[in-house]
């Protein structure tokens, strides 16, 4: 504790003494118009990444609504359907761990980015061509290599932001992607309008959404090559504070069998980017940026000391479990409307589209909570909320009674109340993940979490895919996941927290 102590105090004096940074002896004074173009980049920057998650929500709702009967046509069998949308999160999951230790070793991402996206513009034109259902369940692979850069891009913004306002920032990039789910829709409005052919291949409302993402996704790569910049971490810029979020692990004779949260939580010590030369050295490990790493982040790494610690554990957990549960659902609704409503391609698009809507004002007033509720107390909420949606499914719709208004009615409540949590959901386990994780290593460990979410966007299509018709046994292991989860969570709870060694930093800082 003494340490920390003197850890907050030294801290809070640096903060103190550099305010109003005065101009040494034969050094030029900061550049404002060098400041402004720094603030403009990132800006762009991150814009630039706004719109890439745009796309990735334009892609999932022109093709969703689509590829059921697109697959049909094709003559595949139903379970087609589950592999297809599998054979997206598949690629990301062994692509995502691989770019983000990429963009970790490197410091730079736009790379990554550009590279990633030839995958995307790639399978969307295989899903254009869409002779075969092989070809289509390949399109969807070579696709999804394209999402696996997610991880690099959590990486950076991690990175770029400050833990107070992660959360605001994530969910605002997540509302991104909602957005273009509620954009994705009204393209198809005259997507299902085409009939003709381009040279030897056909465009209709199947086929087209390839061609037009893969039209999309190419004029990307110019907005990236042009808006988008590797800005220098947040803790780099100007003489800022850089908290070294290094786990320092107690020898073995030295720890207890039993104790508070408090003997056992994990240390982390803040280091200043100007100092003596003890933590220049510390410094010049921590930062990786424009190739000129001293040595590299994953130095003295250790997977077991990262992530299988009890919070890291629940939150990768909460993680598969929300997503297998979401996907799951997604791929149940289709079908579902077709069987007992008469949905078809239009009805769906708009059904989505309504939806989007619903989730972005979701991550809207997530981010107005997460500046006045704790992330964890976030989580606990959605997990409730879902908890709620999966009882009212399991009711109300695996055995429908009343008539056909009222099983609209009910099919409706249970759409929106699994929605509601969504954002809760997503939006407190990535900012807690970014938070509970060490910070040099962001991209390797965000590329881990997408791949335990991949693992269960694989699954969940499977699962409801094959028991469309048992809804009982579909829903009722979803009930039992979402239960364990909330059991873990409430366990836990004491321990989803940021380092206390970095809140007292903050607190030195605002108040200094």
């Amino acid at each position: 504790m003494d340490d920390v102590q003197a850890a907050s105090a030294h801290l809070a004096a640096f903060l103190k003494e550099n305010r109003q940074p005065a101009v040494r002896p034969g050094e030029k004074p900061e550049n404002p118009e060098k400041t402004m173009d720094q603030h403009r980049k990132r800006t762009l920057t991150f814009v630039t990444i706004g719109l890439i998650f745009v796309l990735s929500g334009i892609e999932y709702a022109v093709i969703l609504p689509t590829i059921w009967r697109y697959l049909q046509i094709l003559e595949a069998p139903p379970y087609f359907l589950g592999l297809g949308l599998s054979a997206f999160s598949l690629s990301g999951l062994l692509t995502g761990p691989l770019f983000g230790f990429w963009s970790d070793r490197s410091g730079r991402t736009k790379t990554i980015v550009l590279f990633s996206n030839l995958f995307e513009i790639g399978g969307n034109f295989m899903y254009f061509v869409g002779y075969s259902k092989w070809l289509l369940l390949g399109s969807r692979l070579v696709a999804g290599v394209g999402a696996g850069a997610g991880s690099s891009i959590f990486g950076f913004l991690t990175r770029s932001t400050r833990p107070e306002e992660r959360a605001g920032i994530f969910a605002a990039v997540m509302a991104c992607r909602q957005a273009g789910l509620v954009v994705g829709p009204a393209f198809n409005l005259f997507l299902r309008l085409c009939d003709f052919k381009l040279g030897p291949f056909v465009v209709n409302k199947y086929t087209s959404p390839g061609i037009f993402m893969c039209l999309l996704w190419l004029l990307l790569q110019f907005i990236v090559l042009v808006m988008y910049w590797d800005v220098p971490p947040i803790g780099s810029e100007g003489g800022g504070v850089l908290l070294e979020m290094k786990r320092e692990e107690p020898r073995e004779e030295e720890v207890p069998l039993m104790g508070s949260d408090e003997e056992n939580a994990p240390s982390y010590r803040a280091v200043s980017s100007s100092g003596p030369a003890d933590t220049s050295a510390a410094l010049g490990e921590r930062c990786v940026h424009g190739g000129s790493a001293a040595s590299s982040p994953f130095r003295n790494f250790s997977a077991s000391r990262e992530f299988l610690r009890e919070e890291v554990v629940v939150l990768l957990t909460a993680q598969f479990i929300t997503l297998f549960n979401q996907t799951a659902l997604e791929t149940m609704v289709t079908p579902m409307t077709q069987r007992f409503f008469g949905f078809g391609e239009l009805a769906n698009s708009l059904m989505y589209s309504l939806c989007g809507v619903e989730v972005i004002l979701g991550f809207f007033f997530v981010r107005w909570l997460s500046g006045r509720v704790a992330d964890r107390a976030v989580l606990a909420a959605g997990l409730l909320i879902c908890c709620t949606a999966c009882i009212w499914c399991l009711v109300f719709l695996c055995n429908p009674r009343g008539g056909y208004g009222w099983e609209l009615a009910a099919f409706v409540i249970g759409v929106f109340l699994q929605l509601l949590g969504l954002p809760f959901v997503a939006v407190s386990q990535v900012s807690l993940f970014s938070k509970v994780t060490s910070e040099k290593t962001q991209g390797f460990s965000q590329g881990v979490r997408r791949s335990v979410g991949g693992l269960a966007t694989i699954l969940g299509p499977l699962w409801a895919g094959g028991l469309t018709n048992n809804l009982y046994i579909m829903l009722g292991m979803m009930l039992a996941l979402l239960l364990m989860i909330t059991v873990l969570t409430a366990l836990s709870y004491r321990r989803l927290a940021e380092p206390r060694a970095v809140q007292r930093a903050q607190s030195s800082d605002s108040g200094g």
